[in-house]
């Protein structure tokens, strides 16, 4: 049985990771910060385990006495607002990069693979054109501390002769993610603009996307599958921020999104969001797949949002964000798309 440490294992990503691996029949130690967390990983499977990623000497005594065959490190403290600042990022920082080097210094030596889940986004190309896994990358300032671990575990990979995967995938969206949850409510009080490039806004930027229940299925794969190096996990299909936010309120019938050009948007979503919005990134699966043998559960986003609307209509989250959005209206977050 392979011993298994999930990170960020409370998230809307890391708690279906718990959950995967424990169906699979690996033993998940879940890792989080405070006690109520504990519920959580029991739910779905795991073993709690709490300790606090930036307090090594907590953390290697947490871990202390366990050896561990696998990590997977996909905590993050993301901004938990729209207009984000270059402090909100370096707390995000922190927990990536000092995270990971605080558990390679726990467990590196003892460890067969360390899975990583990274963006696709590290690598857009400035030209929006189509890339894979060997492009360039582009990091900004959302970005950069996905690159630094992604090359930290590569060196320490080769040092320690552990498998370094590195999972980049796309945007993430599912039934109970904070974003989609917001760009659902606005849509239905009619808020909720399509972002669009070039001096009138009628640019769109084709991105990839991947449902969170497909993103924690790809962990499982990789894990079973002990692959190494660089893959990107997303749909089968790129889209336009415009077609999905589209087919969203059709979904939910809600009023069609107006369009608004980029320079009018910046100062209410701010320069990060507005960047992403504007930025294409589309790639492929085609390497991850071949690898591993996964397929996305919902490979379009029309797939996804189907399920995700059906899901909500089943258990009540549909009419409460209804209510919701005559009362007020939120500007959605960056908070879950950068993982």
């Amino acid at each position: 049985m392979t011993r298994i440490l999930v990170t960020g294992a409370t998230g809307v990503f890391g708690h279906r990771i718990v959950d995967r691996l424990s169906d699979a029949g690996h033993e998940v130690l879940g890792l989080t910060r405070r006690p109520a967390g504990a519920t959580v990983v029991e739910r779905n499977g795991g073993e709690p385990i709490e300790g606090d990623l930036l307090e090594r000497s907590a953390l290697q005594s947490a871990l202390d006495g366990r050896d561990v065959d696998v990590v997977v490190h996909a905590a993050t403290r993301l901004p938990p607002e729209t207009k984000t600042t270059a402090a909100y990022w370096q707390r995000n920082d922190r927990v990536r990069l000092t995270g990971a080097k605080h558990l390679l210094a726990a467990v590196g030596e003892g460890i067969d693979q360390f899975v990583f889940p990274s963006v696709v986004w590290v690598a857009r190309q400035p030209d929006g054109s189509a890339f894979d896994e060997a492009a360039a990358r582009h990091p900004d300032r959302a970005t950069q501390s996905a690159a630094d671990v992604e090359d930290l575990l590569a060196a320490a990979g080769d040092k320690l002769g552990f498998d370094a995967t590195i999972l980049r995938t796309g945007f993430f969206y599912g039934p109970d993610g904070r974003h989609t949850r917001l760009f659902a409510k606005n849509l239905l009080a009619g808020d909720l603009p399509v972002v669009g490039g070039g001096l009138f806004g009628r640019r769109d930027a084709r991105v990839s996307l991947l449902h969170a229940s497909d993103a924690a299925r790809a962990v499982r794969s990789a894990v079973d599958a002990g692959i190494d190096g660089c893959y990107h996990v997303v749909d089968d299909e790129p889209v336009t921020f415009a077609a999905y936010v589209q087919t969203f309120a059709d979904l939910l019938d809600a009023p069609a999104p107006r369009r608004i050009p980029w320079w009018l948007a910046r100062p209410l979503a701010g320069k990060d969001m507005v960047r992403f919005l504007t930025s294409p990134f589309p790639t492929t699966n085609e390497r991850f797949r071949d690898a591993t043998g996964w397929e996305p559960q919902y490979p379009t986003y029309r797939d996804g949002l189907q399920q995700i609307v059906a899901a909500w209509e089943t258990d009540g989250t549909l009419a409460a964000l209804r209510e919701d959005s005559r009362e007020d209206v939120t500007v959605p977050s960056y908070r879950e798309a950068v993982v």
